[in-house]
């Protein structure tokens, strides 16, 4: 089962591609319905107009999705008339949708974190209280804390906390790396509409 990141940025265009983002939102997801691709939404930033978007990341996983991502990667073209601007001259509206790899994993730097233990004020019995059995991992660089103190041990509330600080500094990857994407597709928008992958005919 392969998994990629799709992105769709209305970059610097006007609130009629910020709906487009939506628009073509709902055409990938029903595709991959389809196609029996799962499609889950990650993060979104919200335009300024009633379901609109200014992006939209998704992750998709499938047995075969390279040939559903490459028919939507570049610039996607939709011919209509603006549903802000009744006699708005201009009908081209564009997005970039853009596909990237997941991080598989995160770069560990045993020197970038503090591990500390103290006592758990949880459930949990006496043993709970008298033993510092709860753990604090703390990332130096990005000052991102994590604490575990479900488990009676300190060794398996270590592996708790190492997971979830993992999990959380793949987030901020993610979020990196899509805010690299779409500002890489703002900077190159202009020479790209002439070169849509997709191109739809119909109201916004």
């Amino acid at each position: 089962m392969e998994t990629k990141l799709i992105q769709i940025t209305s970059g610097k265009g006007p609130e009629e591609c910020e709906r487009v983002v939506a628009l073509v939102l709902d055409k990938l997801k029903k595709q991959a319905q389809k196609e029996h691709i799962r499609f889950e939404i990650m993060d979104f930033v919200e335009g300024k107009q009633f379901k609109t978007y200014l992006s939209v990341l998704i992750k998709i996983n499938g047995a075969s999705i390279n040939e559903y991502c490459n028919g939507w990667h570049g610039t996607v073209q939709w011919i209509g008339q603006s549903p802000f601007r009744k006699f708005h001259k201009r009908k081209n509206w564009f997005v970039g949708v853009s596909v990237y790899e997941v991080p598989k994993s995160v770069n560990w730097n045993e020197k970038d974190f503090v591990y500390q233990t103290f006592r758990s004020s949880g459930a949990g019995g006496q043993n709970v209280n008298k033993v510092e059995s709860a753990v604090r991992i703390t990332h130096i660089p990005t000052g991102i804390s994590v604490t575990a103190s479900n488990e009676r041990s300190q060794l398996m509330n270590k592996k708790d906390a190492i997971e979830r600080l993992k999990a959380k500094l793949l987030g901020l990857q993610l979020d990196t790396q899509n805010k690299m994407v779409q500002e890489q597709w703002m900077e190159h928008n202009e020479l790209e509409r002439g070169n849509a992958v997709k191109v739809f005919k119909e109201n916004l």
